[in-house]
C-alpha cells in the first residue's frame, strides 16, 4: 500500500504495537459500541444532510436482464450460483451489479453471495463496493463491512491521495440510501487508523463534522493508540485529547490510560499523575490499568517511594495490582539493590493468585546474584524448576555467574551441564561468566581453554570477554601478556573499553609501573576513551603506597576539574596514604572536606585514622574520632571494634576493651586472632585470670591461633593446677601449629 509523508504533527507515524498496560485490541471496535453519534455542539443549521442517492438510469434491455438475474437468483437460492448464472455471464457488465442489488438489498446473505460471484469475474466499482459495505453494516456484519474496506486499502500501488478522497466520496454518496447506519463510517476510519494512514483519518474526521457525525470514543482510542507510537505522535495525541471534546468527544477511562500512557512515555509522570488524580474529579473512575500506568511510570525514574504509596491508594480502592504491576515494581527494587524486598512482592504476587513469569523470576535471580547472595539466588531457581516454570539460558546465566562470583566452580559447571542437556545454546555471556570464575581464581590455562572452546563453537569473544582475560592476567602480574591480548583485541575490531584498560592499568600499577600506568592513560585520551573515577583512584592509590602523596593530591584536582565526581573508595585511598605516610592532621582535614562535600566518608575512612592512631598510642585521638564517626551517623564495622579494643588493651585500659567485647560480640561481629590476644595478654597481666581463660577457650573454638606466648602461659597455668591431661592438650595443640619451644617439648617429654 502507498503510504504518504505525513506532514507537520502527523510525520512519521509506524504500526500500533500492543503494550500491556493499554490492554488494547482494535476488535472490540467491530462490535455493536463502535456507534458513532451526532454532534451536539455543531448547530443544526451548520450541518450538511448527505446526498440522495441517484444512480444511471438502466436500459429497457438492462432493465430486463436484471430482471431475469434477480428472478433466477432468488427462486434458486439453494443451488450454487455460477451455475445458475451461467446463461448471463457474457452480458454481465459492472453496471448490472449495483441494479441487480438494488433489487434484492434486503436479502443480505443472497447480497453476499451474489457480489463474491460478480467480483471472481471483474473488480466492482468503488460504487458497488461502497454499497456492499453499507448493506453489511445496516445488517450488524461489522466484520465483513471491516474486512471489505480492508481489502481495498491494501491493494498494492494504491494511490493514498487520489483513493481516499474518492472513496470517502462514494460511502457519502450511498450512505442515506443504502443503510444510513453511522458505524460505516466508524469502520472506514478504524482501517484507516489500522493502515496507518493517520492524516487521512484526521481528515474524514473533520469532514464527518460537517454532516453532524463524530466517531466513536472507542475509534478514536483506537486513533490516540497509533498515534502514541512516537514522540511526534505522542505529542499530536496530548493535542487530539485536548481539543476532541469540544467538538462533542466525551472520552472514557481507555482515553485517559492512553495519555497517561504518552505522558509516561515523555517523561512527565507527575503530569500523569495529576491527570490521574482529575480523571475521578471529571467522572472516570481510574481502573487497574489506571494505576498499573503511573506505577511503570514511576519505576522507571525510581521514585519507589511514590510507587508505594500509589500501590497502597489503589488497594485502598478495591483495586488488585496486575502482573505488569508486580513486575515493575520488582524490576525497579532490583535495579535499587533491594532484592529482598522484590523476593517479598513475588510472595505476595503468588499468594494473590498471580503467577510470575520465568522473566520475574530471572530479574530476582539476578538481583541475588550481584548482591552475592547466591543461596537466596539458587533457592529462588529450585523453586522456578519446582513450579514448572521453565529456566532460559539468562536464568542459567545468572546463576553460573553468580557461582563463579564466589568461586563456587564446581557448581557452576553443574548448571553449565544441566543447560546443555536441557537443549539450552549458552552464548558469549555464559562463557565470559565461566572464564571469569576461572580468572578470579587465578586458573589462567582454563579460562584460555574456555575461551578457545567458545571460538570452535563459532562465538564470538566480545570486549568482556577480552577485558575479563585481561584482568586475570594483571593480577596474575603477566602484563605483557596482557598487554598483547588487548593489541589481539584491537586487530579483531574490537575497542578496549575503559574497564578493559582499568584492568590494565591497575596490573601496571600493581608491578610499580606507575610511568607506563600514566603513559596508558594518556593512549586513553588519544583513542578518546576518558579515563574515570576507577582510573584515578587507581593511579593515586600507586602512588599514596609509595608515599607520593603530592602527586597523589595533584590527581585528586586533576580529576575534579574534569568533573569527575570521587567516591568514598577515592578518598579512602588517600586516607590510606596521609596515614601510611603520617600525614595524620591532613587525614582528618581530608574527613572535614568529605562532609562539606557531601561525600559521607565510611568505616573504612575512620578506622584508617583509628588505626593509625592507635598504633601511635594516643587513644585520646582515637576515640575522639570515634565519636566524630558515631556524630556523622557512620555504623562501625568489624574491624573499627577490632583496631578499638587492639589499642585500648595496648593502653591497658581493660575495662573499656572488654566493654568494646561485648558490644561487637552482640551486634555479630567477630574478634580477630589480634583481638583475642590482646584481650588475653591484656587481662592476664591485670590478674584477671578467669577472664583471659575464658577469652583463650573462645579462641580456640572459633578455630583462631594464639600466639606462643598464650601457649605458655596457659601450659603453665595448667601444669601448675596439676592438669595434666588439659596440659599435654595445649602441648599438642601447639605443636601442630607450629608454636611450641624447646621449653615446651622438654615438658611433653617429661609428663608423657
Amino acid at each position: 500500500m502507498k503510504r504518504l509523508a505525513i506532514s507537520s504533527s502527523l510525520h512519521g507515524f509506524r504500526i500500533f504495537n500492543y503494550h500491556p498496560f493499554l490492554g488494547f485490541d482494535p476488535k472490540p471496535f467491530l462490535s455493536q459500541r463502535c456507534l458513532s453519534g451526532r454532534v451536539s455542539s455543531v448547530g443544526s443549521t451548520n450541518i450538511r444532510p448527505f446526498p440522495d442517492y441517484s444512480p444511471k438510469k438502466p436500459a429497457i434491455k438492462d432493465t430486463e436482464l436484471v430482471h431475469h438475474i434477480s428472478t433466477t437468483i432468488k427462486l434458486r437460492r439453494s443451488e450454487p450460483l455460477r451455475r445458475v448464472l451461467k446463461p448471463y455471464e457474457s452480458k454481465f457488465k459492472p453496471d448490472h451489479l449495483i441494479w441487480v442489488l438494488m433489487d434484492i438489498k434486503n436479502d443480505y446473505k443472497l447480497v453476499l453471495d451474489f457480489f463474491n460471484w460478480a467480483r471472481l469475474r471483474r473488480d466492482p466499482t468503488l460504487e458497488a463496493l461502497c454499497i456492499v459495505v453499507q448493506i453489511a453494516v445496516a445488517s450488524k456484519d461489522l466484520k465483513m463491512a471491516h474486512r471489505l474496506v480492508h481489502e481495498f486499502w491494501v491493494k498494492p500501488n494504491l494511490d493514498v491521495d487520489h483513493s481516499f478522497a474518492y472513496f470517502t466520496e462514494r460511502l457519502i454518496y450511498t450512505y442515506k440510501d443504502w443503510g444510513a447506519d453511522p458505524h460505516v463510517f466508524d469502520i472506514l476510519f478504524q482501517v484507516l487508523v489500522e493502515g496507518g494512514m493517520l492524516l487521512e483519518a484526521n481528515k474524514l474526521f473533520d469532514k464527518l463534522l460537517n454532516y453532524g457525525l463524530l466517531v466513536s470514543v472507542d475509534s478514536c482510542n483506537l486513533f490516540l493508540t497509533r498515534l502514541s507510537n512516537n514522540f511526534d505522535g505522542i505529542k499530536m495525541a496530548l493535542k487530539v485529547f485536548k481539543e476532541y471534546p469540544g467538538v462533542g468527544v466525551s472520552w472514557n477511562t481507555t482515553s485517559y490510560n492512553i495519555i497517561l500512557h504518552c505522558l509516561c512515555q515523555l517523561g512527565k509522570v507527575k503530569e500523569a499523575h495529576l491527570l490521574l488524580i482529575q480523571m475521578e474529579c471529571r467522572g472516570h473512575l481510574p481502573d487497574v490499568v489506571s494505576y498499573s500506568t503511573i506505577i511503570s511510570g514511576y519505576c522507571q525514574i525510581g521514585h519507589l517511594e511514590r510507587v508505594v504509596k500509589l500501590i497502597a491508594e489503589m488497594q485502598r480502592k478495591g483495586l488488585k495490582p496486575n502482573q505488569y504491576t508486580y513486575n515493575d515494581v520488582i524490576l525497579l527494587l532490583c535495579k535499587t539493590g533491594k532484592v529482598v524486598e522484590a523476593d517479598k512482592v513475588l510472595w505476595e504476587m503468588t499468594s494473590q493468585g498471580i503467577f510470575p513469569d520465568h522473566v520475574v523470576y530471572t530479574t530476582i535471580i539476578s538481583g541475588f546474584c550481584k548482591s552475592g547472595n547466591i543461596s537466596a539466588a539458587y533457592k529462588l531457581f529450585d523453586q522456578m524448576t519446582r513450579k514448572k516454570i521453565v529456566p532460559d539460558f539468562v536464568a542459567y546465566t545468572a546463576m553460573i555467574h553468580g557461582f563463579c562470583q564466589i568461586g563456587k566452580m564446581v557448581e557452576a559447571y553443574n548448571l553449565f551441564s544441566e543447560m546443555l542437556n536441557k537443549g539450552l545454546e549458552p552464548d558469549e555471556v555464559t562463557y565470559t561468566a565461566l572464564i571469569d570464575g576461572h580468572c578470579k581464581a587465578g586458573e589462567m590455562k582454563e579460562a584460555f581453554s574456555l575461551h578457545n572452546q567458545m571460538v570452535q563453537k563459532g562465538l564470538t569473544p566480545n570486549v568482556f570477554t577480552y577485558t575479563t582475560l585481561v584482568d586475570g592476567l594483571c593480577k596474575q602480574g603477566e602484563v605483557d601478556i596482557a598487554n598483547e591480548l588487548l593489541h589481539e583485541m584491537s586487530g579483531k575490531g574490537l575497542q578496549p573499553n575503559i574497564c578493559t584498560y582499568n584492568a590494565l592499568i591497575n596490573g601496571i600499577c600493581k608491578i610499580g609501573n606507575i610511568v607506563q600506568a600514566v603513559k596508558l592513560m594518556e593512549e586513553m585520551d588519544l583513542a578518546e576513551i576518558y579515563p574515570d573515577t576507577i582510573t584515578y583512584t587507581t593511579l593515586m592509590d600507586a602512588y599514596c603506597k609509595i608515599g607520593e602523596m603530592a602527586k597523589a593530591h595533584e590527581l585528586l584536582r586533576t580529576m575534579l576539574d574534569k568533573g569527575l565526581q570521587p567516591t568514598v573508595v577515592t578518598f579512602n585511598v588517600l586516607m590510606n596514604g596521609f596515614c601510611m605516610s603520617g600525614m595524620l592532621e591532613d587525614g582528618e582535614r581530608l574527613i572535614k572536606w568529605m562532609i562539606q562535600k557531601g561525600i559521607m566518608p565510611n568505616a573504612t575512612t575512620f578506622n584508617s585514622l583509628m588505626k593509625q592512631y592507635s598504633i601511635r598510642n594516643n587513644m585520646s585521638a582515637t576515640t575522639k574520632i570515634y565519636k566524630g564517626m558515631h556524630a556523622q551517623g557512620v555504623i562501625p564495622d568489624s574491624n573499627t571494634y577490632n583496631i578499638l579494643i587492639k589499642g585500648h588493651c595496648k593502653a591497658r585500659n581493660m575495662k573499656e576493651a572488654w566493654f568494646l567485647h561485648k558490644e561487637m560480640i552482640e551486634k555479630g561481629f567477630n574478634l580477630t586472632a589480634t583481638s583475642y590476644n590482646a584481650l588475653i595478654k591484656g587481662f592476664y597481666r591485670r590478674k584477671k585470670f578467669v577472664e583471659a581463660r575464658q577469652l583463650f577457650e573462645e579462641m580456640r573454638s572459633e578455630g583462631l591461633v594464639a600466639e606462643k606466648e598464650i601457649y605458655d602461659i596457659f601450659v603453665d597455668v595448667n601444669y601448675e593446677e596439676g592438669n595434666i591431661e588439659n596440659t599435654l592438650e595445649l602441648c599438642d595443640e601447639a605443636i601442630e601449629k607450629c608454636l611450641i619451644g624447646k621449653g615446651q617439648r622438654d615438658l611433653q617429654m617429661i609428663l608423657q
